[in-house]
This record gives structure tokens, sequence and C-alpha cells, in this order.
């Protein structure tokens, strides 16, 4: 086995060696370095990687950076160097690129047996649509995601692209690298991971087929009752144009709802008869229409109503529970406690970088020929 790094978070001791890449993969790799492992990005020369900019916060965190050139001798036979020395190889090109480059998961494993080998792709390895290019909204749509989302009467709408990069794909690329790590602890041997977009979109429908095929779902946008049909289960405009949202769903919750609002249940339609949704859904809509959104924040601040602000980003950061639990896009998630009640610690620093073969080596970004570069740590101005 690979020997240990010292550093803080569950991980540590955990070498991950990341080819740089777009979305999903990026963010699994962030995810994996905030639970303590030590990750070295792999560049192309030059950088050269769509949408860079985009991944500031998604490449922090990374304790060495190297730029290769994959496509020649050189730079390939220093990668297999690298993932001779590593627990974890993340890679996100299209299925079969690694392989005519000469760093597959058989070479890499025939150097290293013990290595994971995790693949990010849209539609995975195999399959008529494995080579084929797309992004996010093309995955969420062959999933039966996409149709999902979206008003009643109006097209599909795509949900950023969170629930499919992010966790239909990020989330199932970490919990299977993660699985695959617990069964080297048993057998010796690494895992080659084949994390695809569509399929963890297509597992995370599984509730909706349920409820579907107990009649309880229709698959028709807007009309049911977690996708913003039910009237006590959606967001509305307040009269500042911002909007609030409602999730009252049990009984009290809704009797909780009714009491801020001020509205009287015995004179209003049975909520759960989907026939009187739309004339429920006027009424609640008439009434938080006669205020601003912080003011109705404040009226159901401390109640059971499940009625909270919708908030921009930039909002959010300023959120007082956000800044309790100093959350947000920049701080480690999940968060680990022992014993439970304890208070969340302050992110921890980095580890030290690891070099296949030696183990060590400075910390800073560094090309195939050594040169120094930014430090990984500091993101760019």
């Amino acid at each position: 086995m690979p020997g240990a790094v010292s550093g803080a978070g569950p991980l540590a001791g955990l070498r991950v060696v990341e080819l740089a890449g777009i979305g999903p993969a990026p963010y699994a790799c962030l995810l994996l370095a905030e639970m303590g492992a030590a990750v070295v990005r792999v560049d192309r020369p030059g950088g050269g990687r769509s949408f860079a900019e985009w991944h500031r916060l998604l490449d922090r965190g990374r304790h060495r950076t190297l730029e290769l050139d994959l496509k020649t001798p050189e730079g390939a036979a220093r990668l297999l160097r690298e993932a001779a020395g590593a627990d974890v190889l993340v890679e996100g090109f299209r299925p079969g690129v690694a392989e005519r480059l000469g760093i597959g998961p058989g070479p890499c494993q025939a150097r290293n047996p013990g290595l994971v080998y995790a693949r990010m792709t849209g539609w995975g390895q195999d399959g008529p649509l494995a080579g084929t290019a797309g992004h996010d909204i093309n995955y969420l749509a062959l999933s039966g995601a996409l149709h999902a989302v979206g008003e009643e009467g109006g097209p599909p709408v795509p949900p950023l692209n969170l629930l499919g990069d992010f966790a239909g794909g990020s989330m199932f690329l970490v919990a299977g690298v993660l699985a695959a790590l617990y069964e080297r602890r048993r057998t010796g041997r690494g895992r080659i991971v084949d994390a695809a977009v569509v399929d963890g979109a297509g597992s995370m429908l599984g509730m909706l087929v349920a409820m579907a095929g107990a009649g309880q779902w229709r698959y028709e946008r807007g009309v049911n009752l977690l996708d913003g049909g039910a009237p006590f289960y959606r967001c509305y405009a307040c009269a500042d144009g911002r909007h609030l949202a409602v999730g009252a769903l049990e009984e009290p919750f809704y009797r909780a709802l009714l009491d801020g609002l001020g509205l009287d249940g015995r004179h209003l339609p049975d909520r759960w008869d989907r026939d009187s949704w739309p004339a429920l859904r006027q009424r609640f809509a008439a009434a938080f229409a006669r205020r601003d959104r912080d003011a109705w924040a404040a009226r159901f601040a401390g109640t059971d109503a499940c009625v909270t602000p919708v908030l921009t980003a930039a909002e959010a950061a300023d959120h007082p529970h956000h800044r309790a639990r100093r959350s947000g896009p920049a701080t480690p998630a999940p968060r680990f406690r022992d014993p439970a009640a304890a208070p969340a610690a302050p992110p921890a620093g980095p580890v030290p970088p690891f070099e296949a073969g030696s183990r060590t080596a400075p910390a800073g970004r560094r090309t195939v020929t050594g040169r120094s570069r930014t430090p990984a740590t500091t993101p760019p101005k």
C-alpha cells in the first residue's frame, strides 16, 4: 500500500491525482481535498482548460499542480510515476482517450494494483452515446429528470447544473471512490469507478418513479405535490417582486402557515383535493402579495410554518444562519464532529504535498521540468 501523508481530516494520508477537467470531476476532488486528501492536479501546458475562470473556487485546496503534456511520452511517463504513488486517480476524458494516451487503468494499475481509477463522464464508459459530446442539460434530459422540472404548461427548465453535474456526477463519483477505498482495505486491490451523470441523475429519480407507480405522481410539470403544483409547496411573489419558499407539507406546519397569513382554514378548500389547488394557490398568492419578502420572513421567523426567503447567493452569504455556521461556497462540507455537540472547527490548513516515490516535495505548482509556479493553495487574482 502507498505510504501515509500527514494532515487533518478523515481522509488525511490519502493521495489523489486529478487530471484537470471541468464541472463534476473538479468538484469531487475539492470534496476529497476538504476531507483531508492531498490532491495533485495535472494541467495541460499553459492551462487551456474550458471555463477556467469558473473553476477558481472548485480548484482550491490542491496541494500541488503539474503541467504535463500527456500527448508526449515524457508527459505520460511522468503521469504514470505520479499514479504509482497515489491512492486515487480521477479523470474526466471521453471514453478511450486515456487509453490512447497510455495512461488508462491498465498501465496505471499494473504499476499500482491498489490504485482506485475513477472515471467521470456524462454518458458512462460504454453504451451507444458513450463517445458523444454532451453537457449537464443533455444528461438530465435523457435521465428523465429534466422533464419533471418547470411550470405547468411550460417547457422543462434546467435546474442550473446542480442536479446533474454536481449531484448526479460529483457526489456519485465520491461515493464510488470511498466505496472502492473501503473494499481495498479487505482485498488490497483498487477498482475502476465508472461514474456517469446520466446514471446518477436517474438514480435520484427513484422516489418519483415510486410515487408514480403508486398513482401519486403524474408525468406533467407543475401539477404534483413536490414540483410546485401543491399550493403549500411552492414559491410565491411578494409585494417587492422577491419571493418566498413555502414547504408546509405536514398538518402542524400548514396550520402555522395559515396563522402567519391570517387565514382561517375553515373557509379554505380541502388542501388535499387536487382540483381545488388552483383556487388555493390564488388565495395564498394574494396574501403574500400584500407585503415585502423580508417583512414576511420576519413574520414567520421562529415558527414551524416552513416559510423562508428565496435569497440570491450574495444574500445567502450574509444570512445570520450561514454566518453562525461559517458556511458557504468556500466552506468544507460535510463537517466531522467528535463529540457530536462540539462546535464546528475552522477549515484545516493544507497538508504537505506528495511526490510519487519519495512522497516529499515543496508545495506549489510545477511543470514536468520542476519550474515553480503559483502555489496551488492561492487562487489566481
